[in-house]
């Protein structure tokens, strides 16, 4: 059965017809209602319930008036994933000395694997605490003095060596303070304990820190995906994950160390790993895999005079799927905000550019697979791009928007990266708004998005988040702003509960969308590329590429 005939069969061609430019809300909330519901199980990748979102999205697309965008004039883009998930523990827990203590899954350390293989196994195998892991030659900084870790387990703090530094510390502003740079990362410290033939890695988990609760943490139920990599390309890690904060400290103290002391150290540039002497991790489970043949939508409207320079909006189609029921009986994870809401916004935009004359450059539409699992569906086009990198104008994401009402600001995230921001603060002032700074910067919101997938090729990003901080609300002020974020991050981020209620009020997403339209309609509209500003990290690489743009 093809995807179209899949949609027919479902019955999820658009019922909304292309009219007014407008973007509303009532719109906006009847895609959501529709991919937020139980028929797409929670759109995991790899599931029937991705075999129906890409049948929806192609026949809205579709229905919509625009074009394939994929290879070959196809609507998707192939994305192979290993997906795997440990089983039960056979074996886990901590030896130190003479005496074994074992964990329980999910409330002491949680661990998942990105490696083919049907058992995975580590037994007794040593310990060393590396502070916050982090090697930055341009910054002076190395967390790891040359230490071998081949074979051992790597113990990471989260986030950068700055993130609670004081006044005469080291650390004191090398890292951008309570800005996470990708060093904050959890993905930079399991690659970089890879990188040095750790053989697994677990990151100490403290919710200021990380920027989420330890119930964000276990949500994946011991289960990971991955791109498809040649044998010479697969991780070191046998298991990687996160121990929660009361066992780390109790870890550390069985082999005479004291955590908090050593946070301290951690903020020196002198700091050089530790031993936990006398302590060793053991893991054994067994492993189902899978290769996984999921999919990117790619939808295009060709531009008028200059179509092989591209616009891109972006937004991810997938969820979390099933899990274990909540205290409504709900198992499907559906993610409703995160990022049903962001997939509708880029029909809406869509539909805008339609209702008007083709624009000069080419508008390119994608709707990325297993962003959930570690931005994987953005950066295999990342690495396979179908329309050129170094001639995208731009890249425009929309992951999780407000859902709380109207907003006197709308929040930057990545403050000083590259010249959007501008553009957002124009069109912002149009609508008689003003832009706000994340206020919660240390979350590292900038690198945990699908843009950064194009950040990282040197594509000017731009993205939309509505937890990045508290809006201004007309209604409520600041203080109704914070709750919002408090109440979403805290409950149903990555939960069942994010599904649509009765307490939405989406004419702020609309606004939001509406700035998301403008930009890129002024994009598509004009000849200049935007650039990356003076000390960005992204700016050396698009400026290789400079002779492609004039």
């Amino acid at each position: 059965m093809t995807i179209r005939t899949l949609a027919l069969a479902l019955g999820l061609t658009a019922a909304l017809p292309v009219q007014a430019e407008t973007i509303e809300p009532q719109r906006l909330e009847q895609s959501v209602r529709t991919l937020a519901s139980d028929l797409f199980e929670g759109r995991a990748p790899g599931t029937i319930g991705e075999e129906r979102t890409i049948g929806y999205l192609v026949a809205r697309f579709e229905a919509l008036g625009l074009e394939p965008g994929g290879p070959d004039g196809q609507w998707v883009q192939t994305v192979p994933l290993l997906h795997t998930r440990l089983g039960k523990a056979e074996t886990l827990g901590l030896t130190q000395g003479s005496a074994t203590t074992p964990w329980t899954f999910g409330s002491q350390v949680y661990l998942s694997t990105l490696q083919p293989r049907d058992h995975v196994a580590l037994e007794k195998a040593p310990l060393v605490f590396v502070g916050h892991g982090v090697s930055a030659p341009e910054r002076g900084w190395d967390d790891f003095k040359g230490v071998d870790l081949k074979g051992k387990v790597a113990v990471f703090l989260i986030n950068d060596p700055d993130f609670e530094a004081t006044e005469g510390e080291d650390a004191v502003g090398k890292f951008g303070g309570r800005t996470m740079t990708y060093y904050g990362r959890w993905t930079y410290k399991f690659e970089e304990a890879a990188r040095r033939g750790a053989v697994g890695a677990l990151i100490v988990h403290d919710t200021p820190g990380a920027g989420y609760g330890w119930n964000v943490v276990v949500s994946p139920g011991g289960e990971n995906y991955d791109l498809v990599r040649a044998a010479d390309k697969l991780t070191s890690l046998q298991v990687q994950g996160w121990i929660e904060g009361e066992t780390a400290r109790a870890m550390f103290a069985g082999a005479g160390l004291d955590l908090a002391a050593l946070r301290r150290q951690a903020r020196s540039r002198t700091f050089r790993p530790v031993e936990l002497k006398g302590a060793a991790f053991s893991a054994a489970f067994p492993v189902s895999q899978e290769v996984v043949k999921s999919a990117n939508v790619l939808a295009r409207i060709p531009g008028a005079s200059r179509p092989d320079e591209t616009v891109m909006y972006g937004a991810h189609w997938d969820a979390y799927g099933k899990g274990a029921p909540d205290a409504q009986g709900r198992i499907y994870r559906a993610g409703a905000n995160d990022d049903a809401l962001g997939i509708a916004a880029m029909f809406e935009i869509a539909r805008a550019f339609k209702v008007g004359p083709a624009p000069d450059r080419s508008i390119l539409f994608a709707a990325w697979t297993a962003e959930e699992r570690g931005l994987l569906g953005s950066e295999y086009y990342a690495f396979n791009p179908v329309w050129p990198l170094d001639r995208t104008v731009a890249n425009l994401t929309i992951d999780i928007l407000q859902t709380a009402g109207k907003a006197k600001d709308v929040i930057l995230v990545g403050k000083g990266q590259n010249g959007l921001e501008d553009d957002l603060a124009r069109f912002a002032a149009q609508q008689g708004r003003v832009v706000t700074q994340e206020s919660l910067p240390e979350r590292g919101l900038f690198y945990r998005a699908d843009h950064f997938s194009m950040a990282k090729r040197g594509v000017p990003v731009l993205l939309l988040m509505g937890i990045a901080g508290a809006s201004d609300l007309v209604e409520g002020g600041r203080a109704a702003g914070q709750a919002w974020v408090d109440a979403y991050t805290g409950k149903c981020y990555h939960q069942a509960c994010d599904a649509v209620d009765e307490t939405w009020k989406l004419d702020g997403a609309a606004q939001d969308v509406d700035l998301m339209l403008a930009i890129g309609r002024d994009l598509a509209g004009s000849t200049r590329w935007p650039d990356w500003k003076a000390g960005s990290e992204f700016k050396a690489i698009r400026d290789k590429s400079a002779a492609a743009r004039n």
